[in-house]
């Protein structure tokens, strides 16, 4: 038996999410199916954390532990071949013994970027990727009040309703935003943590949105993240602006 590491990329307009579910196809039922053709039974993926219908993946990772002695770059090959084109497994790897990689229990941060096009018109070739936001936003405002989320604190205010964890304690080690402008040239913001809670990444960028908007002061970011209460928070951005760009080890 050994641990495989598998990177994948995904469009997630099409899919329910990462997670196997009773109905709808997930990105996980399509890489376990692949993978029991060639393992000959039904086979466990595990990945590093679900993300949510719609959202899309730059660096997803999953792990699997399998019998088969096929060569990594056979199985690169046979993956991709049974896969649908929206999906893609762009690299394997060797993990070592049987318990000794998770996708999800070794890592150690994940780092996600969230694409607004912020113009009147947004590009029928982007749509499906960005959150298309008309009104001007202040860019520098947006900046200002992201910086009230740097470091450990409790993001419960951040939180999406349904999820049930230990604690709503997480670390955001960096958030930058790169200026987009035009129809073609999205707005992005990039977010680095130890980890992030459902609808989190979302749930900031609809706040601070709100801010950049001018519809809410830059001081509203810090006092809603203090309350713990979501509905002091903004709205849910868009799923599909959303991308899990890299999972840190």
């Amino acid at each position: 038996m050994r641990t495989l590491k598998l990177t994948l990329q995904y469009d997630g307009t099409a899919y329910v999410g990462w997670q196997r579910q009773e109905s709808g196809t997930s990105i996980q039922s399509l890489i376990e199916d692949a993978l029991a053709r060639i393992e000959g039974v039904a086979v466990s993926v595990q990945g590093s954390g679900r993300t949510d219908a719609g959202v899309h993946a730059l660096g997803q990772t999953a792990s699997v532990v399998l019998g088969s002695a096929i060569e990594l770059p056979i199985l690169l090959r046979a993956l991709n071949a049974v896969l649908p084109p929206d999906v893609r497994v762009i690299g394997i790897e060797d993990a070592g013994v049987e318990h000794g990689f998770h996708a999800r229990f070794s890592a150690v941060g994940k780092v996600y970027e969230y694409r607004i096009v912020n113009a009147p018109v947004v590009s029928p070739f982007l749509q499906r990727y960005v959150w298309h936001v008309p009104q001007p936003l202040e860019i520098d405002t947006m900046r200002e009040a992201s910086q009230a989320l740097l470091g450990a604190h409790d993001f419960a205010a951040f939180q999406g309703s349904g999820s049930v964890v230990q604690t709503t304690h997480r670390v955001i080690r960096a958030i930058e935003w790169q200026d987009g402008g035009g129809y073609d040239l999205p707005l992005v913001m990039r977010i680095e943590g130890d980890g992030f809670l459902r609808h989190m990444v979302r749930n900031i960028v609809g706040t601070l949105v709100e801010v950049g908007a001018g519809r809410w002061p830059v001081r509203r970011v810090a006092d809603a993240l203090a309350s713990r209460d979501r509905s002091q928070a903004g709205p849910t951005a868009p799923a599909r602006g959303l991308f899990l760009v890299r999972v840190l080890y």
